[in-house]
């Protein structure tokens, strides 16, 4: 479904030399991913998110979290890329200032073909170790999961920002920079409820770029962005990207 886009916005798109596309669950949600905070299905349906995904949970019951982690990696898995996810990638090959910023953890903006982008959560299909942060390749199988390092010998987990954990200070300060000194910002399928990360568009605004947010719900951006497509991803992001190609 094709979109008429102000002819401001377009004006403003066609000029713009650093831009910086964030992206939150939206985006990955017309793939068919549940968002995070979706109500969870069979076997783990009586638990919340947040009562697994913490450093202390993994302490307590190791096991019951990989093994839970084990379950998302395999929807992951049989998910592709959306037309969202690839207008990205288009954007970033034909403009050399652009750069991407997501808050999912499950890699389709590089299986898209996204190169220039940081995962401030992490990313599900990496895996290291709990006490050392040893990233793993590979690792032997063990009856009594999670498997270990081979490094160090400590359990291995997700190479995710879990509750109670820091976002990398090098992946943040990147974002920070770059929201800091583009003159187009896309906040993209994002709440804008989470910090530090929901920081990032009012960062670029307050230095002068133009914030576009796409999102079909109101946000705590709304008001304040310079343009607001109520869109889905899918749908917006192709029709801006056809725009910035022209």
């Amino acid at each position: 479904m094709a979109i008429d886009l102000p002819f401001e916005l377009i004006d403003r798109l066609r000029v713009a030399k650093r831009i910086v596309a964030f992206t939150g669950a939206g985006i990955s949600a017309e793939s068919g991913l549940s968002t995070f905070r979706d109500k969870q299905t069979g076997l783990w349906a009586q638990y919340r998110p947040e009562d697994l995904a913490t450093p202390q949970a993994f302490r307590r019951n190791p096991r019951m979290v990989w093994e839970w982690y084990e379950w998302r990696r395999g929807f992951v898995a049989k998910v592709e890329p959306n037309p969202g996810h690839h207008a990205l990638a288009r954007i970033e090959a034909a403009r050399p200032g652009f750069f991407l910023v997501t808050q999912n953890v499950d890699g389709l903006h590089a299986r898209a073909g996204s190169r220039n982008l940081v995962e401030l959560h992490g990313n599900i299909r990496r895996t290291i170790c709990f006490e050392h942060r040893h990233l793993a390749e590979s690792w032997e199988p063990v009856e009594e999961p999670p498997p270990r390092c081979e490094r160090c010998g400590g359990l291995l987990r997700p190479d995710v920002v879990w509750f109670g954990e820091a976002l990398p200070e090098n992946a943040l300060r990147r974002a920070q920079e770059a929201a800091a000194h583009c003159d187009l910002f896309l906040s993209i399928g994002t709440s804008t409820l989470v910090y530090p990360a929901a920081e990032l568009p009012f960062i670029a605004g307050s230095n002068g770029a133009t914030v576009i947010e796409i999102n079909p719900d109101f946000t705590p951006l709304s008001k304040l962005a310079d343009f607001v497509l109520r869109e889905k991803a899918g749908v917006a992001l192709p029709a801006i990207a056809a725009t910035m190609l022209e």
